[in-house]
């Protein structure tokens, strides 16, 4: 059993983030050059807008967030444990990090109920974005699952995750930080390696794509061929 067990942690914790990071980085630049109409969210919004809002908007608020402070704790461990050092600021911590990711089940759940209820959205939602939904989601809960009853997940973060993944990098896994990890917090560990697996295969790409251009570009002018107030006020008769 314990050779089973091995194995398996040498599988997820070690081929797959591999794996993973290579596929992530080497399919993305090809779809890039290759694929750059299709390198987009293919977005839906035209079809229907109003579920469209209570879907992305709590959804992209919430995993951005939730995201960050992932991220803050890996890059700058010592401040999450110092933060972390007196109670209150320890709630704070815990407490957002719970919220964003109540608002991103929340988004997820609408977005699934409209892809669900609209006969037009669900037609052009093919099988590879329910799985991608479904990976999410099972993220997200794994990860409020985690919240709830492995506690203060951002000190346990900073002192265990942090070196494991600076041991990925470095390419001398060391999943002496992993072996004692109940099982719940493996499972969201290795989900998440699958989403950065299957993230360039999905329309989750457009997150790599900032519209950066529209910032620094020229305005553009629009010159109208037509007197609008009268196009307008005869819009307003034939009313």
């Amino acid at each position: 059993m314990e050779q089973f067990n091995e194995i398996l942690n040498t599988f997820f914790f070690i081929l797959l983030p591999y794996l993973s990071i290579f596929t992530f980085f080497l399919v993305s630049i090809y779809r890039y050059k290759k694929e750059k109409f299709g390198y987009s969210s293919l977005s839906s919004q035209f079809l229907e807008n109003k579920q469209h809002f209570w879907g992305l908007v709590p959804f992209h608020y919430g995993i951005i967030l939730i995201l960050t402070a992932h991220l803050f704790w890996f890059l700058f461990p010592g401040t999450v444990l110092v933060w972390n050092n007196v109670p209150l600021r320890l709630y704070i911590m815990e407490i957002s990090a719970l919220l964003f990711g109540l608002l991103t089940i929340i988004g997820l759940i609408n977005i699934f109920i409209r892809r669900f209820s609209d006969k037009k959205v669900k037609t052009v939602t093919s099988p590879f974005d329910w799985i991608t939904l479904i990976i999410l989601t099972t993220q997200v809960v794994s990860g409020l699952y985690v919240a709830f009853f492995f506690r203060y997940g951002s000190s346990w973060f900073a002192t265990s995750m942090t070196p494991y993944l600076l041991s990925v990098l470095k390419f001398s896994p060391d999943l002496s930080y992993i072996n004692a990890m109940p099982f719940m917090v493996k499972f969201h560990i290795v989900n998440a390696f699958t989403i950065v697996l299957l993230f360039p295969f999905t329309r989750l790409v457009h997150a790599l794509v900032l519209p950066l251009p529209y910032i620094i570009r020229k305005f553009q002018i629009v010159r109208w061929n037509w007197d609008r107030k009268k196009t307008r006020n005869a819009e307003n008769k034939s009313v």
